[in-house]
């Protein structure tokens, strides 16, 4: 990893190893919708100890039992995006009917006494139906024109004018997307007491909040992937078409 320091970039940290990431979540720090913070000033908006999450992170990397992660940094853009797809997105929509299914369950025996269940479950059905759209506009208009960059800047091409314009602006879109999804997520975490079921949760009611949890830390990574690495060296490559005309 490039040396660490106060002035270190969240999202760059996590984008060369993103064991790292364990500490940030350990802290309370958004390492994917607000990863573009030096460690100094996420430090500062949570009221941390700059040299203690530093630190930290240190430790993380030089511990031979947190095992190794996949180098998501050196994969070819095309690659990355359809590995997205092919296991966020397939995720998400196969984890949306499922959870919704157990929320409802959870809301008609437990409703009454526990009135926050209603409230995440209102909000997992707006995630559900944002997100989902989401992802078509990734599926349909910006992963096909980072793949057609990456096939052309390989055959030597001339790069055709995207309806949207620049890459910059889609991009723009998703990331506001993922704000919303993160904003979200903090709101179902605080209602669940950070997904930590109350005494008197039934074996269903465990299920959902575990089921919402990993949820969350698999929309982590996910929105990493694209705000830390995809996205940027998407814009990155765009740029270079127009350095060469």
């Amino acid at each position: 990893m490039k040396d660490l320091n106060e002035n270190s970039i969240v999202g760059s940290v996590v984008a060369d190893d993103y064991r790292t990431s364990n500490v940030f979540i350990k802290y309370g720090i958004d390492f994917c919708c607000q990863g573009n913070r030096s460690v100094a000033d996420a430090c500062k908006a949570e009221n941390l100890n700059t040299n203690e999450v530093i630190d930290a992170l240190k430790q993380q990397l030089e511990n031979p039992s947190a095992g190794a992660t996949a180098d998501y940094e050196s994969w070819p853009l095309d690659f990355l995006a359809q590995h997205i797809v092919q296991k966020h997105h397939k995720y998400v929509t196969e984890k949306i009917p499922v959870i919704k299914g157990l929320l409802e369950k959870i809301v008609q025996v437990h409703g009454a006494k526990h009135p926050e269940l209603k409230q995440i479950a209102t909000l997992f059905d707006i995630s559900a139906g944002e997100f989902t759209m989401h992802m078509k506009k990734e599926e349909l208009m910006l992963f096909p024109f980072i793949r057609k960059m990456v096939i052309t800047k390989e055959t030597n091409g001339e790069l055709p004018v995207a309806h949207f314009g620049t890459v910059e602006n889609p991009v723009r879109m998703m990331m506001q997307d993922h704000d919303g999804e993160g904003e979200r997520f903090r709101e179902i975490a605080a209602l669940s007491n950070n997904y930590m079921p109350p005494a008197d949760a039934c074996n269903t009611y465990t299920t959902t909040y575990k089921s919402l949890k990993e949820f969350e830390e698999d929309l982590h990574l996910h929105i990493h992937l694209e705000n830390n690495i995809l996205f940027p060296k998407a814009i990155a490559l765009e740029k270079e078409f127009s350095k060469n005309k």
